[in-house]
């Protein structure tokens, strides 16, 4: 099951499948029209790497996962960068949370996206969107819930084209995903984990993201 080395070796399989096939980039890459975006912290290893090989620019997308109420790794949604928010509903009406409270957890996690903005770049702006070709990588996605939230803010930054780049992901929430293309190298239908198709699956430190950015 374990088909990845590690983060680094699951972004140059992701960059050699994008690679091949320049219609799901919407055209040949170019530097000043397509940008990689790694939502923090995990995707950021694989998007340097797909950056790397596709020689274009890097930058981070910013959002958080709204746990559930003792199960921090439910996420019940995600909030992220221009405001964005993504909800799972159906985790929602089971958790039994009430909206006051679900409100006080995003609110929670907007607070902390700021807090990384001004973390990740501390003296500069997003790399512009506008108009772009806009590659957001992960590491793999299970609920979907902040994929959708980062495909939110790439549209609000006026995006012309998205494209999810994930090297694994839970097979139903592909097709929910305000994406123009879907690149995802491994989908299986017993999908239980991201971290279970790595063999390296450490945590990245923010330390680590500020490296590969600069």
């Amino acid at each position: 099951m374990r088909i990845f080395a590690d983060r680094q070796d699951a972004g140059r399989q992701l960059a050699a499948a994008l690679s091949e096939d320049d219609a799901v980039l919407g055209g040949r890459v170019a530097a000043d029209s397509t940008v990689v975006v790694g939502l923090p912290r995990g995707g950021v290893p694989v998007a340097a790497e797909v950056a790397r090989q596709l020689d274009a620019p890097l930058d981070v997308l910013i959002v958080r996962k709204v746990g559930a109420p003792g199960h921090e790794e439910l996420a019940l949604g995600a909030v992220g960068e221009e405001n964005a928010v993504a909800r799972n509903d159906d985790l929602i009406r089971a958790s039994g949370i009430s909206e006051s409270d679900l409100a006080r957890r995003e609110q929670t996690q907007r607070d902390e996206v700021r807090r990384r903005a001004a973390m990740f770049r501390p003296d500069r702006q997003p790399v512009g969107l506008s108009g772009r070709t806009v590659i957001i990588v992960d590491d793999g996605i299970a609920t979907g819930a902040t994929m959708r939230a980062a495909c939110a803010v790439a549209r609000a930054r006026a995006a012309a084209r998205i494209v999810v780049a994930v090297p694994v992901a839970a097979p139903d929430v592909l097709g929910r995903l305000d994406a123009d293309a879907v690149v995802c190298l491994h989908s299986p239908r017993d999908f239980m984990a991201v971290g279970m198709h790595y063999v390296d699956f450490r945590q990245t430190s923010d330390s680590e993201v500020i490296a590969l950015l600069s």
